[in-house]
């Protein structure tokens, strides 16, 4: 199916709505149960560890978070990108019929070679097209667009525009329960290695580089997306059969 991708902004809402919904309570429990500074030790790991619960059962279940609700995505199945193979396939396909018309077995002579002889001096036969050779020139007809001058290269950027990327992408249904668990532990382990020294600098240049790549490419998707094979789409209509 044909998916629109999610704004950045989309994506940003909702990552801030589920961090407030598993965080907040969380750092409150922790507070009641720990004191002094191993709440700075604690509180990470208890965090990401409630944030992989809450987001990979949600996201096998209905393939969205509360905090993807309310920014209007889901997580779909991401399908391999044909795009780029169909400029491929067009030239072999027009490879093969130009060497299927031009010398395969049992071609037809060509009707538009010349018919003065070969002996004439300073002559050299030159074939011409079919449709010209049987056809009277008619000096009213329009001119092609490649005898006017910028008529080809002008339909050649058309043709470059039409292949551009579109805004819709081909998706499959919601991810699976591997696609989920891995998803969300891609996003779920660098907040647990805050409180180790090297690992949590680690974890904070991941933030920079998973903020980075979702704009690197069209299909918009970050480190965790890649790794677990999905992309996130605007939700479509309503489904009553779904929560």
């Amino acid at each position: 199916m044909a998916v629109s991708l999610a704004d950045p902004g989309q994506r940003l809402l909702a990552r801030v709505v589920d961090t407030l919904v598993v965080g907040v309570p969380v750092i409150v429990v922790v507070r009641e149960l720990v004191s002094g500074h191993l709440v700075d030790v604690v509180a990470p790991p208890a965090v990401a560890g409630c944030m992989l619960l809450y987001e990979a059962v949600q996201l096998a279940l209905w393939g969205r978070t509360l905090g993807k609700r309310f920014a209007g995505i889901e997580v779909v199945t991401a399908l391999p990108d044909q795009r780029s193979a169909l400029p491929g396939e067009r030239a072999a396909g027009a490879g093969q019929e130009g060497g299927e018309s031009a010398g395969g077995p049992g071609a037809a002579p060509n009707s538009g070679a010349s018919f003065l002889p070969a002996s004439v001096p300073g002559f050299v036969p030159v074939a011409m097209p079919p449709e010209e050779a049987k056809a009277p020139k008619d000096a009213s007809a329009p001119p092609s667009p490649e005898s006017v001058p910028g008529g080809a290269p002008e339909a050649a950027g058309a043709d470059t525009a039409a292949e551009g990327p579109a805004e819709r992408v081909e998706a499959g249904a919601h991810p699976g329960v591997l696609q989920s668990v891995l998803r969300a532990a891609v996003y779920s382990l660098p907040i647990a290695m805050r409180p180790i020294p090297v690992l949590g600098v680690l974890a904070s240049v991941f933030w920079v580089v998973n903020a980075g790549v979702l704009f690197e490419g069209t299909r918009r998707q970050t480190v965790h997306d890649r790794l677990a094979g999905t992309l996130v789409a605007k939700r479509g209509a309503p489904d009553s059969r779904a929560f």
